[in-house]
């Protein structure tokens, strides 16, 4: 079985295939400081509480846009799996080509979700992850990664509300009843989900009018992705699992072990 590790700035997540069936997926927080011996132990006794076998892992496949985790991370894998994961970085093969100003500067997450929605869905390509950061990446009918816009995160942008105002209090991130919000829990709900809702679909829009992309398909990932998805016709499709797909397609055109 392999195991794909997806360590963005809120959470790790953590996906385990057996052939192409997802058969558990787990998260860690990131934030928390970890030994390499704290990771292998949490790890191991996250895949047996799903009931998996953690001696059936036989590789692992990992993105990561927080570089300081890495260290413990990967060292814990070679303690408790005896397996040296492969990274997703510059030089592996991804089947996308980064045609951007600076291709280094592009986190591995959004690699992995061009790579998916490219391979899953064909091109032209417009992928959404809602994370700790709004990210949109276009890539061409080609498998070309042109362009990207980056957004602050719904979470990002409430904890910088009720952590900056000092009256705003901590709210549940979900849609209210209506937009003409009458009290302050509901109005803050209505200006993060219908604000992101206009954010998406505006560029969206935009995209498609300088591309010309009238065909552009456009699919939504992340924890946040689904309340949005329902509410805008502009969304074709929300894969919840799109990052996790995407390690493991990379991870099979690496010739591992062959």
């Amino acid at each position: 079985m392999l195991l794909v590790v997806d360590v963005g700035n809120t959470n790790i997540t953590f996906g385990v295939f057996d052939g192409e069936k997802l058969e558990a997926t787990f998260r860690m927080t990131t934030k928390l400081q970890r030994t390499s011996d704290e990771y292998g132990i949490c790890i191991r006794d996250l895949i047996s509480h799903n009931r998996l076998k953690p001696e059936k892992i036989k590789d692992a496949i990992i993105a990561s846009v927080v570089p300081n985790v890495m260290h413990s991370l990967l060292s814990s894998f070679i303690k408790y799996f005896d397996i040296r994961p492969v990274v997703v970085e510059p030089g592996i093969k991804t089947g996308i080509r980064i045609a951007t100003e600076n291709p280094r500067q592009l986190g591995a997450d959004r690699i992995v979700d061009a790579a998916a929605a490219y391979e899953q869905y064909g091109g032209p390509v417009f992928v959404i992850d809602f994370g700790t950061g709004t990210t949109y990446d276009l890539v061409d009918e080609t498998g070309a990664f042109v362009s990207g816009v980056t957004a602050p995160g719904i979470r990002t942008s409430a904890k910088a509300l009720w952590e900056d105002a000092a009256k705003l209090p901590e709210i549940e991130i979900r849609k209210p009843g209506s937009i003409l919000a009458k009290e302050t829990i509901s109005s803050m709900q209505a200006g993060l989900i219908y604000g992101q809702i206009g954010q998406t679909e505006y560029i969206i829009k935009q995209t498609k009018k300088e591309t010309g992309y009238k065909n552009l398909k456009v699919v939504a990932t992340g924890g946040l992705g689904k309340i949005i998805a329902k509410e805008t016709e502009e969304i074709d499709i929300y894969d919840p699992t799109l990052t996790l797909q995407g390690l493991r397609l990379i991870y099979n055109k690496q010739n591992r072990g062959k």
